[in-house]
């Protein structure tokens, strides 16, 4: 596959994603109008985010890259056990930490339950199952493996997690350090994702850990922040003000503990492969 098709396939697939989650969002706005609860409706964007990105994403790689969705890293949908395991194991290690080991005091917010079932549904079924799957798709599904297609698989891995890392701090009021420090643990997990992709064949194993560590990071049901988050229901405010060790305003997920996590499934992920390679 030539160059041009490469990074026409790779922008063509982010352009998938926003269509879809544009959509989504449209038609949940719809059922609201209609009175449906705000807490059904983020369900109904979660479920029409995810199912649409994966139909416009199978057309795309059809029609316009010749290219069957299972050579993009999107096989029948099944999930390892070892990588569930390792979805849970990650964000719960990671707050554990926090919860246990750095000061700081609970504060509960003063959502009513209407408002609280609206914030969960939206962390579990949008911002956590659908954008992690939908994200993963295109990702570690299309994107890495077009590239992989055109080059190399360091390649492969690099160029997209550094993307990954420079979309979360698009339009963030940041310091220069501290986009840099969002950027090295954005980049690091998409190297992750990647090794886990790479280590099963399958997006849908990256996605269980993207999705899992949405839900139990930023999902809305406790949050660990340098001040009470209005949009979770309870956080754990820490006293240390430390950038390297809170993330500053992004949060946790670019802080040095998270980092650190991220490292340590890499490694086993790349043992993984390693391993694999010397059996067959």
């Amino acid at each position: 596959m030539g160059t041009r098709k490469v990074i026409g396939g790779s922008l063509g697939a982010i352009t998938v994603l926003v269509i879809a989650q544009i959509l989504a969002q449209l038609v949940a706005s719809l059922f609201a109008l209609i009175e449906f609860p705000e807490g059904i409706c983020n369900i109904f964007a979660g479920v029409i985010y995810i199912g649409l990105t994966l139909i416009l994403l199978k057309l795309f790689a059809e029609k316009l890259l010749t290219k069957k969705i299972t050579e993009l890293g999107m096989p029948r949908f099944s999930i390892q056990i070892k990588w569930i395991a390792a979805a849970i194991l990650l964000p719960v290690i990671v707050k554990a930490i926090y919860l246990f080991l750095f000061s700081g005091e609970y504060v509960f917010s003063e959502l009513n339950d209407n408002q609280i079932f609206s914030t969960l549904s939206a962390g579990i079924a949008f911002t956590g199952i659908a954008a992690g799957f939908a994200e993963e798709m295109v990702f570690r599904g299309v994107i890495l493996n077009l590239l992989k297609s055109r080059w190399n698989i360091k390649v492969a891995v690099l160029v997209p997690s550094v993307l990954f890392g420079f979309v979360h701090i698009i339009g963030m009021d940041f310091s220069i350090i501290s986009c840099l420090m969002v950027l090295i643990a954005g980049t690091m997990v998409g190297i992750m994702f990647s090794m886990i992709e790479i280590e099963s064949g399958s997006v849908w194993n990256s996605g269980i850990v993207h999705a899992i560590w949405n839900i139990i990071i930023i999902g809305g049901g406790l949050a660990v922040n340098q001040s009470a988050d209005e949009y979770s229901v309870m956080t754990y405010v820490l006293e240390s003000k430390s950038f390297v060790l809170t993330g500053g305003k992004f949060g946790i997920e670019a802080s040095i503990v998270s980092l650190l996590g991220y490292i340590v499934v890499t490694l086993v992920a790349i043992c993984m492969i390693k391993k694999k390679k010397k059996v067959s």
